[in-house]
């Protein structure tokens, strides 16, 4: 009862699921059906809406079942009224903090809510370039996310650009010469970041231009991208290249600000599992889905890990029990 944890009396829930991308409403889908009777905080962490990330997916194609692709806001959707018909009941509020020093652990947004285990589910937001033309042709040729959109028909035999300078920018570019004519990758320094295995990758592939000392600095076109403006950051001069589809690939942000120093995060933020688990550092709190994940961030992927962590809190509330 959620209501009851607002102040009129202490009733401690069995879950509560932070986050409703994929991850936490896979988690809510399969503690429902357990009759968990999970609590989903739906926040607007990730993306800047419920639902996260995906909500701003126009078209998603490479989630198992739908032949014909389905938007990334119909998904969510439908997986949220999933979870709501096996009894999970959604709480439209952002979590502020928890408290793990303490059985039973508290969940702090402006409803607060006591549980028995927790699963954490905020995904992580790409970093942008906040170029001027960002806002408007973003999902319209400006992209995060090469796998999940590299294949799209506004990409294919098309030239293509990616941002960035470690091993995600040439991997990224690497699955793109698949679709595109051409991808430049564009590198503010003299030498790539990313490992020899790559750049070795990217220096001998006959589809891969590297632009070096270059910053992107805004991107041309009304409705869709149609072009690239590039700065050079040794000379200072600028010019317009063609190009129809631009991926950045400079790095994530987990959503774990509201956790610090109560669970255990990796050097970039990202909440440290037991391999092969969903189990964090702190008892009773499981993390599934890009919060944990700073390698594969795919949708079916942090769905797969929501599963496993709905899994992993009931065998944890089952080895609890009296």
């Amino acid at each position: 009862m959620v209501a009851a944890a607002q102040g009129k009396e202490q009733f401690v829930e069995k879950v509560v699921i932070i986050g409703s991308g994929p991850a936490g409403l896979t988690a809510a889908v399969y503690c429902a059906r357990a009759n968990l009777n999970p609590v989903v905080f739906e926040g607007v962490m990730a993306g800047g809406s419920a639902g996260g990330q995906l909500t701003t997916t126009t078209e998603v194609e490479n989630f198992p079942g739908f032949p014909d692709g389905i938007t990334g806001p119909e998904l969510v959707e439908r997986m949220k009224q999933q979870a709501v018909k096996y009894g999970a009941r959604m709480v439209p509020e952002d979590v502020l903090a928890i408290d793990c020093a303490h059985a039973p652990l508290m969940v702090k947004g402006d409803t607060e809510v006591q549980a028995h285990a927790v699963i954490i589910a905020t995904g992580a937001v790409a970093k942008r370039m906040h170029v001027p033309a960002e806002e408007r042709l973003w999902n319209r040729g400006i992209s995060a996310c090469a796998v999940c959109d590299g294949a799209l028909p506004i990409f294919r035999n098309k030239e293509l650009l990616v941002v960035g300078g470690g091993d995600s920018a040439v991997e990224e570019a690497s699955y793109l010469t698949n679709f595109a004519s051409m991808v430049y990758i564009v590198h503010r320094r003299d030498a790539l970041r990313a490992s020899q295995i790559m750049v070795k990758r990217a220096m001998e592939h006959p589809k891969i231009t590297l632009l070096w000392n270059t910053v992107l600095v805004d991107a041309l076109g009304t409705q869709k991208v149609e072009g690239a403006v590039l700065k050079d950051v040794v000379s200072g001069a600028t010019r317009e290249i063609p190009v129809n589809g631009i991926f950045y690939a400079i790095g994530h942000t987990p959503n774990t600000a509201f956790i610090e120093g109560q669970i255990k995060l990796n050097e970039t933020g990202y909440i440290v599992t037991v391999p092969s688990s969903t189990v964090t550092s702190a008892e009773g709190v499981f993390a599934c889905g890009d919060v944990q994940d700073s390698r594969y961030r795919q949708a079916i992927t942090a769905a797969g890990s929501g599963c496993m962590a709905a899994l992993d809190a009931q065998r944890y509330l089952e080895s609890h029990e009296g």
